[in-house]
């Protein structure tokens, strides 16, 4: 199903001559039926319009495939939601020729401000959504048109989906992970082409898609551990997702790198009890928690995360991580109040990178003990 939403401003002293309204909510009537065949009135609400304004809500009796609901607020706003099941597509012009009639009346405000010819339709009832909400709370629509992967793992839902932009889009739980054409993600997350693995031990935590694994291992490291509790991901990223991996998935053990399927904070401890370092920690788990304090069970993993990690990254080593998008000042805060209630004592930078899928711009970090830590 197909959804139009239309507005405009109307005089509000409209409201006050019933007579007047009558008239042009008819004429609002005609023109809905006559262009975009609406139907009927089922429901007309025009009691007390100067406080609560008029509701009309038409349907098309015989096939019920196409609705519509018009709406006059007493702040003077008008709406015309329009609803079609089948065919809508001939329904693109047809709304355009109902905007233009609109305006076209007496009463209806001509502002200034730019005007759109009308908003894109929302699509319904598919069986997937191409919606997602953003950190700021505004609405994105994706490009998809297909779902190549979809399964439960033992630990989330892994949806994979074709991009016409980005290529494959790996979603985790709903939520966007990793595009094909991410690689601006992958390269901040490693420090910006600002840090040398030449002969250095690296350890990623997740990074199960094996972008980071595949940037790095022909980048001279010594070598590259990589460990991710969710095998169901990994294999799905080496069939579906190869412009982000490669083939360094192919393997799960290579020259200089291996891949472990496993809890990370188990092998964290275990190698704080060996007193095994790492030049480089990379953690791909997952952004900072969005709330208002730094409370809960996602804290509480950050928080976990950071104080083994610091036990196992050696001396001159660094810790790098993604934190959350730019909007998110505050969590980005409390993020970094944890940062300063650490038992090593820590200095951090940040940079803020555009990644391409996002749609927004994503801030990372760059930990390293202080001169004066114990």
């Amino acid at each position: 199903m197909e959804s139009w939403l239309l507005e405009f401003r109307f005089e509000k002293s409209l409201l006050l001559d019933t007579r007047t309204l009558g008239t042009f909510v008819e004429s609002l009537v005609e023109d809905v039926q006559e262009i975009t065949c609406a139907g009927k009135v089922v429901y007309r609400g025009m009691e007390h319009c100067e406080k609560t304004g008029f509701k009309v809500l038409m349907q098309e009796a015989e096939h019920g495939n196409s609705s519509a609901l018009i709406q006059g607020s007493s702040l003077g706003l008008l709406t015309i939601d329009l609803h079609v099941r089948d065919n809508y597509k001939e329904f693109e012009e047809k709304i355009k020729a109902l905007r233009k009639k609109i305006f076209s009346y007496n009463r209806i405000v001509r502002r200034k401000t730019l005007e759109f010819e009308t908003l894109p339709s929302i699509t319904r009832g598919d069986d997937f959504s191409k919606y997602e909400k953003t950190t700021c709370n505004l609405l994105m629509e994706h490009d998809f048109d297909a779902l190549v992967y979809d399964h439960d793992s033992p630990y989330q839902n892994i949806r994979i989906f074709h991009s016409k932009q980005y290529g494959n889009c790996l979603f985790l739980d709903n939520d966007m992970n990793l595009a094909e054409s991410d690689l601006p993600y992958t390269v901040a997350i490693t420090g910006n082409g600002k840090v040398d693995y030449r002969g250095k031990t690296v350890l990623i935590l997740g990074g199960g898609d094996g972008g980071i694994l595949n940037y790095l291992k022909d980048k001279g490291p010594k070598m590259i551990t990589m460990i991710d509790i969710d095998e169901m991901v990994i294999e799905a990223a080496k069939i579906h997702l190869r412009g982000i991996c490669g083939d360094s998935l192919d393997q799960y053990e290579g020259e200089n790198y291996k891949v472990i399927v496993g809890d990370c904070i188990e092998y964290l401890k275990e190698y704080i009890s060996k007193g095994q370092k790492f030049d480089y920690i990379i953690n791909d788990l997952t952004a900072i928690p969005i709330s208002t304090e730094p409370v809960g069970s996602f804290w509480d993993f950050l928080r976990s995360i950071l104080k083994l990690s610091m036990q196992v990254m050696a001396t001159g080593g660094k810790y790098l991580t993604q934190g959350n998008s730019v909007n998110m000042t505050g969590a980005l805060k409390m993020y970094e109040e944890q940062l300063n209630k650490l038992d090593a004592k820590v200095s951090f930078t940040k940079q803020t990178v555009c990644v391409p899928s996002y749609h927004e711009l994503w801030v990372f970090y760059t930990l390293w003990k202080s001169a004066d830590s114990s």
